[in-house]
């Protein structure tokens, strides 16, 4: 399924946080990615990020090897996802990376927030409802 970022609308008012351990951890896949002005992809996302020390870091906040819990809003429908370099996806243990658009568009956000995404029918909204940090 592809999946457009989240509608950056919609949180403006809540920036994007990274610890600096994560953004040290992404930037060579930042330097790689194409360059682009599309306001929804990973390097638009590591770009505006507030980069904080890690033990500043809400512990209801995603990061790297974070376990997710988001609910459609319409359907209800709640998906479980750990955002995970690239070396370490695995779908069958829903380990989802971080290059992937769903991952960047959940990387900073917090437990309770709303965000968008372009699906094939259309746009869907989804909550952040629980945020499990990494051990």
């Amino acid at each position: 399924m592809h999946l457009n970022n989240l509608n950056m609308n919609l949180n403006e008012s809540n920036p994007v946080i990274i610890t600096e351990s994560d953004y040290n951890l992404l930037k060579p896949f930042f330097s790689k990615l194409k360059k682009t002005t599309d306001e929804m992809s990973l390097s638009a996302e590591l770009s505006r990020a507030l980069i904080i020390k890690d033990d500043a870091f809400p512990a209801h906040a995603i990061r790297l090897n974070s376990k997710v819990y988001i609910a459609e809003e319409i359907t209800g429908e709640v998906m479980e996802l750990t955002i995970v370099l690239p070396q370490y996806a695995d779908i069958k243990q829903k380990k989802i990376s971080i290059l992937t658009p769903i991952a960047a568009a959940l990387i900073g956000f917090r437990k309770g927030e709303l965000v968008k995404w372009k699906v094939p029918a259309g746009l869907k909204q989804f909550k952040i409802t629980e945020v499990i940090a990494p051990q």
